[in-house]
């Protein structure tokens, strides 16, 4: 029943006594007449004609209907329609979809619940999708709407009507908000919201791409994988194929998987190796075997764009050893076949050496050992009190950039050495270094966010005199009180369990395949040992003796920004000198090992695209980070950003869209611009950073994905929970559509704003009269029957 605000009152309560007077006179006589009667129809016959009385009695009293409604013409009614892509779902065994139906419920010459409600309100049409439009009639409805922004359609309606007698909503939609997933807005001062609800559950066939992750390893073997949700709806027995496209159309993988219930969500994993490094974009696509899509709801929801960055280097790692040795062979092979990662080397050659020993000719201040190569000018060539140092560049670019920095040795400024992501010491004593350098090293991590290897050797950990120094702090493990290493001995390197939750640690897809090469591994025969790991270390592999001690063999933790790791076997290479297969697997484990150690290393100018779902559907903010060369922020710089959209499978590019980023004034050095997306698909950005000066900073690309209709089409069902929920905190409740006319009938004898009161005389009512006739006429009509005196 529909509420409605009236009471009964009586005009002239004076007749109040008298007329309770009349009435006990009346049921006295009729006691009277009725005392020679059968008792069990004497009852029934005093009690019709006492009914009949007592109605005419009350008439005495000038009963009145007295009530509220809403003033007509005074109040205003909001209408709202879903207007998104959701609408075009059309449900099993339907004729029309559910946009086709809700035109017919708005259309006034059909519908005759409209002239009811205009009679006595004035009526406002809204539309929705992605924000809220005002419309002058329904028929401008298309349901091409990217969203269902219910949530900021109901806020704007709050904040249009604040100062306006808004009487209700009246909202028709299926209740798939695409902003509600978690909250609620701010429904306070918002009018009684009466939800219609658009389709019917559980009519639909539906293939539905829920979710997709994009998970990037440092592994060889798939170092890319898409986690890919796909919802199937009424389609239990049937079988679903998940397919992945590159940029160009070509089918890179496919996955098929069979639907037991009617609703169902499958998963499927793909797994693959780009072919370049960088940015790439794939499209996912699920369908039926064999093309089934007869029957099915809406194609809209079955494909997704997904956004892969590899990351582009290079990646700078240096190299510092104290003595030629065979790891690095190994290391400069391993890294070479790796596009991504430049490997220069300083390795002294010869240890320095007094002034006043082995001199060489006559006025000869140069060591002996750089006669007849290069430069022999007083300022180019080494002295006798230096160390000899070399240096291996991978390629002439690298050899241009870092030469300037490193012909003096190890850097000694921070914009030399954060030129670089990530520092390998190979037996090498902390005396090499000065105190600012050892000092500039553990700032290069903690600070630049870089990463530092250190390999086992006679010159490493301890052994090095790196204990209570700033190099030795950094490291995850503790070299004070560490025992001396072992003569000799047979270490058997396993991974411990962390390693095995790592994948850059491991070289096999399964655990069967890694423990076989685990045990195929040489023992090795040099180690150095620490007394323990340092809080929110992970021991990553073990080194166990011949009486199956176990010690740290590498071991890892984040440090401030960066990251740092202990290797601390010391011959590693003897590993890759068993066979090819030996071989090839240390290789691998070094560039494995290395990808992890610049992984997340931060570049000078980084950019990342952030949601801003308190914008509009589509929005993203592009925030770009610029540091100078000691990596600070980098303040009073020009940003440049250029979007462009990719649609995998096609050659047409639409032309680059030029942003300029603003400072964003909470963080120093972030700068950000707002983008909308207007259509699903992939965007590429590229940023480019000017100093004050003009000079070029640095570049950075970023890329994403919107499927503006993903939250859409994320489920079919009409979600009635929410709807009813909706109009509970608003003080509504759920219409159905079959009652609409019913509803706008009654709608006026609701609480408004603006309302009047109304007064009807009850006892003019010819209802009253005909009740008190009924009851006269069937007491006659028992007296006769039964032959009642």
């Amino acid at each position: 029943m529909w509420p409605v605000l009236s009471s009964l009152t009586l005009a002239a309560p004076q007749w109040f006594w008298p007329a309770i007077g009349l009435l006990a006179v009346t049921l006295l006589a009729l006691g009277w007449s009725y005392r020679v009667a059968p008792a069990g129809w004497r009852w029934v016959c005093a009690g019709l004609k006492s009914l009949g009385i007592a109605a005419l009695v009350f008439c005495l009293l000038e009963p009145l209907w007295t009530g509220q409604r809403a003033r007509p013409g005074a109040n205003l009614l909001a209408v709202v329609a879903d207007n998104s892509q959701g609408l075009q779902v059309r449900d099993r065994d339907a004729a029309q979809t559910r946009g086709e139906v809700l035109r017919g419920w708005l259309d006034p010459l059909r519908a005759a619940w409209w002239s009811a409600l205009e009679e006595m309100f004035e009526v406002r049409r809204f539309s929705f999708d992605a924000r809220l439009h005002a419309v002058r009639d329904f028929n401008e409805l298309t349901f091409d709407g990217r969203a269902s922004a219910l949530g900021a359609a109901l806020s704007a309606l709050r904040e249009r009507f604040a100062s306006h007698p808004l009487a209700g909503v009246i909202l028709l939609t299926d209740g798939i908000a695409t902003d509600l997933r978690d909250t609620w807005p701010a429904l306070d001062g918002l009018p009684p919201v009466y939800p219609v609800v658009v389709g019917r559950p559980g009519a639909v066939r539906d293939l539905a791409m829920t979710q997709v992750q994009v998970n990037q390893t440092v592994f060889e073997d798939a170092p890319v994988s898409v986690q890919a949700e796909v919802r199937a709806t009424g389609a239990a027995g049937e079988t679903v194929t998940a397919t992945l496209f590159d940029a160009h159309g070509a089918k890179v993988e496919e996955r098929e998987a069979r639907v037991r219930r009617d609703d169902e969500t499958l998963a499927f994993r793909f797994q693959w190796r780009p072919p370049q490094p960088g940015l790439a974009f794939y499209e996912l696509r699920a369908g039926f075997r064999h093309g089934k899509a007869a029957g099915e709801a809406t194609l809209l929801n079955n494909t997704r764009v997904v956004a892969v960055d590899r990351g582009r280097g290079p990646y700078r790692v240096l190299y510092v050893a104290g003595r030629p040795n065979w790891e690095y062979k190994f290391l400069n092979r391993a890294l070479g076949e790796d596009d991504q990662i430049e490997l220069t080397g300083l390795i002294r050659v010869a240890l320095r050496e007094p002034k006043f020993e082995f001199r060489g000719r006559a006025g000869e201040t140069g060591n002996p050992l750089f006669r007849g190569f290069g430069d022999q000018d007083r300022e180019q060539v080494e002295r006798y009190d230096q160390p000899v140092l070399v240096r291996l560049y991978p390629n002439d670019a690298a050899r241009a950039r870092h030469e300037p920095a490193l012909r003096a040795g190890f850097p000694g400024v921070a914009e030399a050495l954060y030129e670089f992501d990530a520092v390998i010491l190979d037996d090498v004593e902390a005396a090499f270094f000065t105190p600012d350098q050892q000092a500039l090293l553990a700032r290069f991590v903690s600070e630049r966010g870089g990463g530092l290897l250190m390999l086992g050797g006679a010159e490493s950990f301890r052994q090095g005199g790196y204990q209570r120094t700033p190099i030795g702090d950094a490291l995850p493990v503790y070299l004070d009180r560490a025992p001396d290493p072992a003569p000799g001995g047979a270490w058997r390197f396993s991974l411990a369990r962390e390693g095995w939750l790592e994948a850059w640690a491991r070289l096999r897809e399964t655990e069967h395949d890694e423990k076989a090469r685990l045990q195929t591994m040489p023992p090795f025969q040099v180690l150095n040992p620490v007394r323990e790991i340092k809080p929110g270390a992970s021991i990553v592999a073990t080194a166990a003796d011949e009486q199956g001690r176990e010690h740290p063999a590498l071991v890892t933790q984040r440090f401030g920004r960066g990251r740092t790791a202990a290797m601390t076997i010391g011959d590693f290479w003897r590993w890759g000198m068993r066979d090819p297969t030996a071989r090839h697997d240390l290789e691998k484990a070094w560039r494995q090992l290395a990808r992890w150690l610049v992984a997340d290393v931060p570049r000078r100018v980084e950019l990342a695209i952030e949601p801003a779902p308190e914008q509009v559907p589509g929005a993203v903010r592009l925030q770009v980070r610029a540091r100078d060369p000691q990596f600070q922020p980098l303040d009073e710089a020009r940003v440049s950003i250029e979007v462009t959209m990719v649609t995998p499978g096609t050659n047409a590019a639409p032309p680059a869209l030029r942003l300029t980023a603003e400072p964003a004034g909470r963080e120093a050095g972030l700068y950000e611009a707002l983008y909308v997306a207007r259509q699903p698909g992939g965007y590429r950005a590229s940023a480019v950073v000017t100093n004050a000066a003009g000079a070029e900073v640095g570049r950075a690309d970023a890329g994403w994905s919107t499927d503006l209709a993903a939250e859409e089409f994320r489920s079919l069902e009409p979600n009635v929970v929410l709807l009813e929920e909706l109009a509970r905190r608003t003080g509504g409740e759920v219409v159905p559509a079959a009652r609409l006319a019913e509803f706008a009938r009654t709608l006026p004898q609701r609480r408004a704003p603006v309302m009047e009161a109304w007064t009807v005389p009850a006892w003019h009512t010819p209802w009253l009269f005909a009740f008190a006739l009924a009851c006269f006429v069937t007491e006659w009509g028992l007296r006769r029957w039964k032959g009642l005196p």
